[in-house]
């Protein structure tokens, strides 16, 4: 379905729960591994998933279309997540030997990774916020710096130097 079918579906209070439906059959996977990478564990990306879906539901009369559909749910999805490690943070107090997301991504059950993977992972969580933002889009999702532009709000090439520091931050702490 094209978005703005989708967008139409939504608009209309009859057909609002569908598009509401089918919002969520479309993006749930996508933003489900954006909000793990940031938070680290299954349950807890579940567990801000849920609250993203809810403020969606709670949001979509208002959706105005300026931005994208996807723009919209990536935006709700990182707040909801930077709200979620903050509370992280004050509950269990920051460590300066590993951050919330390693420690969760170390005792996450469902996490089976090799420790090159472990390694990587912690190498990204080390990088500043856009630099890891920027990063994760680029490497996991490939997206496309216009994409990330419109996403972001942030010149084509601001992106480009951000993603260029991050892949040698990266490399520099994988060589160590």
């Amino acid at each position: 379905m094209k978005e703005e079918e989708l967008i139409s579906l939504i608009r209309s209070e009859k057909t609002r729960l569908k598009g509401y439906a089918i919002i969520v059959d479309t993006y749930q996977e996508r933003l489900y591994w954006h909000v793990r990478s940031m938070v680290g564990s299954h349950d807890n990306a579940n567990d801000v998933l849920q609250n993203t879906f809810i403020k969606v539901w709670k949001g979509l009369s208002g959706f105005r279309g300026d931005s994208k559909l996807y723009t919209w749910l990536y935006r709700i999805a990182s707040n909801e997540a930077v709200s979620f490690i903050q509370k992280e943070k004050r509950r269990f107090g920051s460590s300066d030997e590993e951050s919330i997301f390693v420690q969760k991504l170390n005792s996450d059950p469902y996490f089976d990774g090799d420790e090159m993977i472990r390694i990587l992972w912690e190498a990204i969580d080390r990088l500043p916020d856009k630099q890891r933002e920027v990063f994760k889009l680029k490497y996991f999702e490939e997206m496309k710096y216009e994409e990330m532009s419109e996403l972001l709000g942030t010149s084509i090439g601001a992106l480009k130097a951000s993603y260029h520091h991050a892949v040698q931050k990266v490399k520099e702490f994988l060589s160590k």
